[in-house]
């Protein structure tokens, strides 16, 4: 027996995809996404439990409680320290713009970086105030991490967050994030290629813009992931070929690219970062928009009375 108060959605578009009208009638919209997480990772220097253990060199890591894992702490801080400068010169070089994923607690440790995001014209979305698992934080504690995230974004970036990206999220998060006030969309999903909207907390329709694990640097630091550049380069194009393909018979899609400066930063990677983009650039009717321009595409062409 099937309920009907079910809370997943197992359906989507279904043969009935829509157009999403791409500006200039585009085939597919290429969206780049810099996580900026360096500094909010988890250690005991900011009172956590443990020391950080994910998405490093150091596959398979575990987390060290109450000790500080000084060999982590480094590879996180070539992130900020040489990774982000390496991606920056890439996306500015070539004109591209990008979304950044802020943790806040990383951008008000760098902000010359933050100056450095907003001088490229480049979107600066919120990450949360920490990189945690927030599956296991109170509600009350996550809403008010939620709230701080947005005053100390716009304190360090000069403009509030439009955009959430809560990445390690609990079951409240979604609810928070609306109930905040001042999103337009949120990314804690991977459900489809196009956004969509859900029933907002308010009875209105609320945007989920779809995030990537799979087009996405994080592969380079997991068990039977990519293990040199060539293999991210053709996983990058084969996804953007079958995109630009299904774009041109009449069914435009969005391909979402997750890259980290700690991971893709390294110069054994970025090469095939920049093959990939020249690779997009040499083809027509591609839209390359940051998250907040997909957003308002979304808001003034596609969004529902009702829902």
């Amino acid at each position: 027996m099937v309920a009907d108060n079910y809370p997943r959605d197992l359906v989507g578009y279904g043969r009935n995809i829509p157009d999403p009208k791409w500006p200039g009638g585009a085939h597919v919209a290429v969206q780049f996404v810099i996580n900026y997480e360096e500094g909010g990772e988890s250690c005991i220097l900011d009172g956590d439990p443990a020391s950080e253990n994910l998405l490093s060199e150091i596959v398979g890591a575990a987390a060290w409680p109450g000790q500080r894992n000084l060999n982590m702490e480094s590879i996180y801080e070539y992130g900020s320290r040489a990774g982000f400068w390496r991606l920056h010169r890439l996306f500015t070089g070539l004109n591209v713009p990008c979304t950044v994923y802020g943790v806040t607690l990383a951008m008000l440790r760098n902000p010359e970086a933050v100056a450095a995001m907003n001088e490229a014209g480049w979107e600066i979305a919120s990450h949360g105030y920490r990189w945690h698992e927030y599956k296991d934080y109170p509600e009350e504690l996550e809403r008010q991490h939620i709230l701080d995230a947005v005053r100390l974004h716009t304190e360090v970036a000069g403009e509030r967050p439009y955009g959430m990206y809560q990445g390690k999220p609990s079951i409240n998060t979604l609810r928070l994030v609306q109930e905040e006030g001042g999103f337009l969309y949120s990314s804690d999903a991977y459900a489809d290629d196009l956004p969509y909207w859900v029933k907002g907390v308010d009875g209105k329709p609320f945007l989920i813009i779809p995030y990537t694990l799979e087009v996405n640097d994080m592969r380079f630091a997991t068990p039977q992931g990519f293990n040199a550049g060539d293999q991210f380069y053709t996983y990058l194009k084969d996804t953007f070929d079958t995109l630009y393909q299904e774009g041109r018979e009449g069914a435009p899609k969005m391909m979402s690219v997750g890259l980290h400066c700690r991971l893709v930063g390294r110069p054994g990677r970025i090469a095939a970062l920049k093959r990939f983009m020249e690779y997009v650039l040499g083809h027509e009717k591609v839209w390359i928009p940051k998250r907040i321009e997909i957003a308002r595409h979304w808001h003034a062409h596609h969004k529902p009375d009702v829902i």
